[in-house]
């Protein structure tokens, strides 16, 4: 949490932790974690950019012939995990991966970032503020330690339930989030039962999208201790709200944040009202990035406090964009589509792109939506200009590959191999036969 900056640091906290295996980190593009764990006789040459690993084993990566990767660690991201492992302690560094040419490597989630806020960087910006709202559920595990359908309790929205042993899990994590230097700011029951939020104080994209990944890490670790099962999957069960990552962005140069402005319409500067304008012009574009898996599309649907509508507001809890009330330093736009199933770092590419290109072109948004969209008409929404999000998966990709925006977020080799994988999860569930549709027609036809 930026304590490191040196590799002396490194080497003298390892020493006196007694640390004995490094856990390198770093993100495939389906936003998993991926890890090389090598003894801390390794150190130097960890520390010195000269581990390699097979990058033709990942997910998307690379093709065989160019197997070669280089990991270079990210020494601010020094952390020595709290849980004690017979073999003693691991630490972790979250790594670049860069090619046998020394370039940063196209497929690399966290490098693509990187590009990105350069652009923004060019721009006259200084910095693209994140402040994720994950939720995730608790399930409890049987007795062979498989995730059962049970939840672990059936309390409701920030509900103290007296029985709830998911109280206890939370606050462990919680404490545990914050003995590896976080700063968390809320944590409560959500509205569903069995499901929890933690929110975390805002930070810049890389160490926010760095802080997610940690952060699910660390939850599903402490869950397993308490006999629980966490899913970030945005819809586990029908008949209950699903799961979201609500993204709250900022945008700053060195005079402060770029949103606010004490004499625009409702304290929001030009730039802000642009930024949303960008944001809601490539919603549909980007949906595939936010929301990018075949169940995402089940949270997604009318009734259960989930967008479903390109629209925005900063009075109402159902459109894509909210404008929440705090103004000065903590103005800011909350996009409320996206979900914990999300590669944090594509993400962030896509939605600083989306709103960068509205202030390029100063995009101008819709009028906000103040009234709730779902009891509107057909027309009445046609009228007021709100389109649909992508129904499904398929739809997402459909528009995704109409939006040179996204493209250009992605760069082209995460753009082709994140579509080339979608297809295929998308034409796999396609054969698949569910127990709905025996319900509803095997009697019947």
């Amino acid at each position: 949490m930026g304590m490191y900056t040196t590799k002396e640091q490194i080497k003298e906290a390892a020493q006196k932790e007694n640390v004995r295996f490094l856990r390198l980190m770093f993100t495939d593009i389906l936003g998993r974690l991926k890890n090389v764990e090598v003894p801390i006789s390794q150190i130097d040459k960890v520390l010195d950019n000269k581990m390699m690993f097979d990058g033709s084993s990942i997910e998307g990566f690379v093709r065989i012939e160019e197997s070669d990767m280089y990991l270079h660690p990210d020494v601010s991201t020094w952390m020595i995990f709290p849980w004690e492992s017979e073999k003693g302690k691991v630490a972790r560094l979250i790594c670049d991966v860069y090619n046998t040419e020394g370039e940063p490597f196209a497929g690399d989630p966290r490098g693509n970032l990187k590009r990105v806020l350069k652009e923004m960087e060019e721009l006259g910006f200084t910095g693209f503020n994140i402040g994720p709202e994950p939720e995730f559920f608790l399930f409890k595990l049987d007795e062979k330690g498989h995730p059962t359908q049970e939840l672990n309790d059936q309390g409701g929205y920030f509900d103290f339930a007296p029985t709830d042993l998911g109280e206890n899990c939370r606050r462990d994590i919680v404490l545990e989030l914050e003995s590896l230097g976080f700063e968390v700011e809320a944590s409560h029951h959500e509205c569903a039962p069995g499901q929890h939020e933690i929110d975390f104080k805002y930070a810049n994209a890389i160490e926010a999208c760095d802080n997610i990944q940690t952060f699910e890490l660390v939850v599903r670790t402490i869950a397993r201790k308490h006999g629980l099962h966490a899913t970030f999957m945005p819809k586990p069960l029908h008949g209950i709200a699903g799961s979201g990552m609500h993204i709250n962005m900022s945008l700053f140069n060195k005079d402060g944040n770029v949103f606010y402005d004490e004499n625009g319409e409702d304290g929001l500067s030009e730039t802000a009202y642009h930024f949303l304008g960008g944001l809601l012009k490539h919603a549909r574009g980007y949906t595939a990035v936010c929301n990018p898996i075949v169940n995402s599309y089940k949270r997604l649907v009318p009734g259960y406090e989930a967008p479903v509508y390109v629209a925005w507001s900063g009075k109402n809890r159902s459109p894509l964009v909210r404008v929440p009330s705090s103004r000065g330093l903590s103005t800011r736009l909350e996009l409320r589509s996206v979900d914990p199933t999300a590669n944090p770092y594509l993400a962030m590419a896509v939605l600083l792109q989306a709103g960068l290109d509205g202030i390029k072109n100063k995009i101008a948004p819709p009028a906000a939506v103040d009234r709730n969209i779902y009891v509107m008409t057909e027309d009445e929404r046609k009228e007021a200009e709100i389109t649909d999000l992508p129904s499904t998966l398929h739809n997402a990709i459909k528009y995704m590959r109409k939006d040179e925006i996204v493209k250009e977020a992605l760069g082209n080799h995460i753009y082709n191999n994140f579509i080339e994988a979608k297809k295929m999860e998308w034409s796999a569930y396609r054969q698949q036969v569910s127990e709905w549709e025996r319900d509803q027609y095997l009697e019947m036809y």
